[in-house]
């Protein structure tokens, strides 16, 4: 009995997020069927994070147990020959029994990219979210640095969310330009539902006048989702890596 770990590349544009559900093909449910191809083997497939319709991702990692002879470290290999080519597994290895993929997680980094011109771009349509606005990337970072710390993020989770506690800790940000690319990047040790995209929307919105850098701080402090952005479209957002 081996416990295998994946790391996932993935263009999420034809898929409604990572966990399987009813009527809907996920990214899972790709995976799963691809092991089972392989091993016969009605395995579990553990992912490290629930990303959204449309998500994409560059280190999702997953784990299954499985009692199949193909070496841990091989079946990147095998896997990338059944599965489809919007889904690379980039790294498979051998972990302990008792590691899961998501319950391990200590931290995740995301990136999200806007790609700001006047007019959109035809090949990264589905890569990243269009805004026609001139954006100032030197007030986000100002406004993104009001993130870091431990604080209860409940202005930045989506309506309707239930979880034990809205509170995270943001380790670092970053908001950077490369011609009409900018990308915001965030480190921290969990996200809430929809917490990186209303975080871009509200920055978005502080880049083009809207929102005061001053007044993302109070944002946080009144833990009213209202007095956030817009949630930002999903196929900006990028899973970047997990860490262990």
């Amino acid at each position: 009995m081996k416990n295998v770990k994946l790391t996932l590349e993935y263009d999420g544009s034809n898929y409604h997020g990572w966990q399987s559900q009813n009527n809907s093909l996920a990214v899972q449910d790709v995976v799963y069927k691809a092991v089972f191809k392989l091993t016969g083997e009605n395995v579990t497939i553990n992912g490290s994070s629930r990303t959204d319709a449309g998500v994409h991702a560059y280190g999702l990692c997953a784990n299954f147990i499985t009692n199949s002879s193909i070496p841990p470290e091989r079946f990147s290999f095998a896997m990338n020959s059944v599965l489809p080519s919007d889904i690379v597994v980039v790294k498979s290895e051998e972990v302990s029994l008792d590691f899961h993929a998501r319950f391990n997680s200590k931290g995740k980094k995301y990136r999200y990219m806007i790609y700001n011109s006047t007019f959109p771009s035809a090949l990264l349509r589905e890569r990243a979210c269009h805004e026609v606005r001139n954006l100032d990337e030197s007030k986000m970072q100002e406004a993104a640095m009001k993130f870091l710390g431990t604080h209860d993020f409940s202005s930045f989770m989506a309506a309707g969310s239930v979880v034990k506690s809205p509170v995270r800790t943001i380790h670092s940000v970053e908001v950077t330009r490369d011609g009409n690319i900018i990308n915001f990047e965030v480190l921290g040790n969990g996200f809430l539902y929809n917490m990186v995209r209303i975080m871009a929307g509200t920055l978005i919105e502080v880049g083009y006048g809207r929102i005061k850098v001053a007044e993302v701080e109070n944002i946080i402090l009144s833990k009213d989702r209202k007095r956030a952005g817009k949630t930002a479209p999903a196929h900006g957002l990028y899973l970047v890596k997990v860490y262990y």
